[in-house]
């Protein structure tokens, strides 16, 4: 399968937001996404915010791209969080712009990984693990696979434990206007 996002573009286009405050650091990595990939990407302000509850973590996200098999976002939250990452049909790959992602695997239980601006890390499809922001930190979160099978996981904190239907109706209106777009403008699958 041909996918619309190129790694090495990411990771360049992560790269022009490091530094700067989150305003300038947004609005720079919107625009690069939007002129690297111009009909693949929401770049409307201003920017919709959404809830990210997610294997008992709490974030925000704004959702740049969506389709059926990629995502792109960006994800952060300015006060930290935890939680288990889940276990995915797909490939979820983290540019770090700001803050640190500590994590562990269940294989190497007793290490502590350490993510800073600038990493560029891999959640492979299949593997689990442990992390935490310990306090700010942003990311361009791009995912690549069969994406409606993670909606259980996704979706699961929404509506089991935080039981909240705004954000629920919030994120998959988002999600699904999107996927449909890409569907039928782009024909991309």
């Amino acid at each position: 399968m041909r996918y619309v996002f190129d790694i090495e573009t990411l990771q360049a286009i992560a790269l022009q937001g490091m530094g700067k405050p989150h305003e300038d650091m947004v609005k720079t990595v919107v625009e690069a996404c939007a002129k690297a990939y111009p009909a693949h990407i929401d770049a409307s302000q201003p920017r919709r915010w959404l809830f990210s509850l997610t294997a008992g973590a709490t974030g925000v996200m704004t959702i740049l791209h969506a389709s059926f098999s990629e995502y792109l976002l960006i994800f952060g939250t300015p006060v930290g969080t935890e939680g288990f990452s889940g276990r995915y049909r797909m490939d979820i790959h983290d540019f770090l712009m700001a803050g640190e992602i500590w994590t562990y695997r269940p294989n190497h239980c007793g290490v502590r990984e350490v993510v800073r601006p600038g990493d560029h890390t891999v959640l492979e499809r299949g593997k689990v693990n442990g992390f935490k922001i310990p306090d700010s930190a942003w990311m361009l979160e791009y995912g690549r696979g069969f994406i409606p099978a993670a909606f259980p996981l996704i979706l699961g904190d929404v509506v089991f434990s935080a039981v909240d239907g705004t954000t629920l109706a919030e994120t998959v209106w988002t999600y699904g206007k999107m996927a449909l777009r890409e569907l039928m403008i782009n024909r991309k699958f």
